[in-house]
This record gives structure tokens, C-alpha cells and sequence, in this order.
């Protein structure tokens, strides 16, 4: 009886302990949660507070008009907020397929030593500094890009988004989308990969021994099942190209004019590019300017990836259930 008790004494112990350790635990991961949560917020205030004189001065003009001057204090961002989203609409056109394309050949093509080293590259791109892929777009990739660019001009040049009058292809909006695109497609491989690797793959055996084709099992079964995780990693992918900096800024001309057509031409920007460029020759009120823009953009990918945090856990939920 003494042994027995002795056992049960160790086990009350460890289990003490065990209980003592998780509190310990969740403890320190509580903390973690709040401090990040704290730290993005007091960096929200901070910006807010720096640029509270550019929204008053300049009103919703801020985000409507197109003129950038120090000289009048005039200082507006509608080309580089408008240049944000082209380089983004011209990234996804790229990365998704790519992205979708990769993660399947990971998860059902691919052998499993081959589909570890993939994974592996896929993760090791997502962690290449940007100014390594800024070096490489700036010296290395423009160059073809550029050619491409010239290809698409002489024979589509009657469409209007291959139309350039300048005879000029570097620097473009379709070099940046490129670069952009190769800074994307890590992230939504990655999360597209994880949630392709849940779908039943009873599922997918029972649609291909009732006569389907990889492209039709894919079409009909592995899409529709993954697609709300595939579209939080596509809104992940989008929150990454808004606010990357080095990598467009090497890339594309800052330009005050709207160009959403003429993607081979070089003319156009980037909020973030814009705020990096600037802010070193910047006086007072156009510190205050490029914060203001520094807000706007921060917003905008706080949103976007607050709702592709949201869209992955409930495609989670749905595919758990």
C-alpha cells in the first residue's frame, strides 16, 4: 500500500507540475498576444497623431487630387495609391495560377522527396530579403522583362494595355508586377499548399475511379473545397505587395500621373516606394504628408489581412467539420 501510495503521490506531483508549467506557458503566450497587438496599435496612434495636420490641411483631397509640392504645401496621393493597386492586379494575374499550380504538384504529382525540397525552396523564397530580390529585378530580370514588354508591343500594340508611345520599357508597372509577383508567390503557395494538403483524399481517389482527370479533380473537387483558404492566402499575398518597398522602388519610375492602362510605359509608383524615396529630403509638412500616406497604407493592409486571417480559419472550421 505504501508503493501504491508512493505512485500516486509521484503522479499527483508530476500532474502538479504539469499543470504549474502549462500556466506558465499561456502565461507568457497571453503576454506575447498582447504586446504584438499593443505594439501595432500604439504604431497606429503614433502615425495618426504625426499626421493629423495633413488630413486637416489637406481634407479628402489628400487621397483624390495628384499633385505632390513642396513649394504649396500641396500633397495628395491618388497616382501612388492607384500605382499600389495595378501592381497588385498585375502580381495576382501571376502568382495565383502559379501559386495554385505549385501547391498542387506538392501535394498530389510531386514524390515525396521531391515534394519536401520543393517545399523547402517555396519556403526559403519567402524568406529572401527584399533588397536581394530588388538587386536582382534592378540588374538581372529587367533586362528581359523589358524585351517582353517590346514583344508585346509590336504585336498587340493596337490593345491599349500594350501600347507604349514613349519607346521606353524599363522601369514600368509590368516589370514591377513581375517582381511583385515573385514576392507573392511563396506566401500563397505556402497557405494554398496547407490547405490543399486537408482536402480528403478519399475524395479525390473516388473522383479520379469515376473517370476524372487530374484537371477536372482539381476543378470540380480540390478548388471548391480549399477555396476560402486559397483566397486568405491571395489576401495575404495582396496585404505582402502593398506594403513591400525596396523591391518596387528599384523597379518602377515615381510618377504623379494615373496610369492604369498603359502598363509598359514607365510612369506610375507606389505608396510605400513613394514614402521610402521621399522622406529623406522631406521638410516638416511633408514628413507629416508621407506619415499621412504611411496610414492610409497601413490601414489597408491591416484590413487585408484581418479578413484573410478570417476567411483561413473558416475554411478551417469547414473542413475540420
Amino acid at each position: 500500500m505504501l508503493v501504491d501510495g508512493d505512485k500516486i503521490t509521484r503522479v499527483d506531483l508530476f500532474a502538479s507540475k504539469s499543470r504549474r508549467g502549462d500556466r506558465v506557458f499561456f502565461g507568457f503566450a497571453k503576454a506575447a498576444a498582447y504586446f504584438a497587438f499593443s505594439l501595432v496599435f500604439l504604431v497606429f496612434i503614433f502615425l495618426s497623431w504625426r499626421s493629423a495636420s495633413t488630413f486637416k490641411e489637406q481634407g479628402f483631397s489628400f487621397v483624390t487630387g495628384s499633385t505632390w509640392d513642396q513649394a504649396t504645401n500641396t500633397f495628395q496621393i491618388m497616382p501612388m495609391l492607384v500605382g499600389s493597386l495595378v501592381l497588385v492586379v498585375l502580381a495576382l494575374i501571376v502568382a495565383v495560377p502559379s501559386s495554385i499550380a505549385v501547391a498542387y504538384f506538392i501535394e498530389f504529382m510531386a514524390p515525396a522527396r521531391i515534394a519536401r525540397w520543393a517545399t523547402n525552396v517555396v519556403d526559403l523564397l519567402a524568406a529572401l530579403p527584399s533588397i536581394v530580390i530588388a538587386l536582382w529585378g534592378a540588374f538581372v530580370f529587367t533586362p528581359v522583362a523589358a524585351s517582353w514588354g517590346r514583344l508585346l508591343n509590336q504585336y498587340f500594340g493596337s490593345i491599349p494595355f500594350f501600347k507604349n508611345e514613349v519607346d521606353n520599357y524599363y522601369r514600368s508597372p509590368f516589370i514591377g508586377g513581375w517582381i511583385l509577383a515573385i514576392m507573392m508567390i511563396p506566401i500563397i503557395t505556402s497557405v494554398s499548399r496547407e490547405v490543399i494538403s486537408r482536402v480528403d483524399k478519399e475524395l479525390v481517389n473516388a473522383s479520379y475511379a469515376l473517370g476524372a482527370t487530374r484537371f477536372s479533380a482539381m476543378r470540380r473537387v480540390i478548388l471548391p473545397t480549399a477555396r476560402g483558404g486559397i483566397l486568405g492566402g491571395i489576401l495575404l499575398g495582396i496585404g505582402r505587395g502593398l506594403g513591400e518597398t525596396i523591391a518596387i522602388l528599384y523597379t518602377i519610375n515615381l510618377i504623379f500621373h494615373v496610369n492604369i492602362v498603359r502598363i509598359l510605359e514607365n510612369r506610375g509608383g507606389a505608396v510605400a516606394p513613394m514614402i521610402a524615396s521621399y522622406y529623406g529630403e522631406a521638410e516638416s509638412k511633408a514628413i507629416s504628408a508621407l506619415l499621412a500616406a504611411g496610414v492610409v497604407l497601413f490601414g489597408a493592409t491591416l484590413i487585408v489581412n484581418m479578413f484573410a486571417t478570417y476567411i483561413v480559419q473558416r475554411s478551417e472550421k469547414k473542413m475540420a467539420s
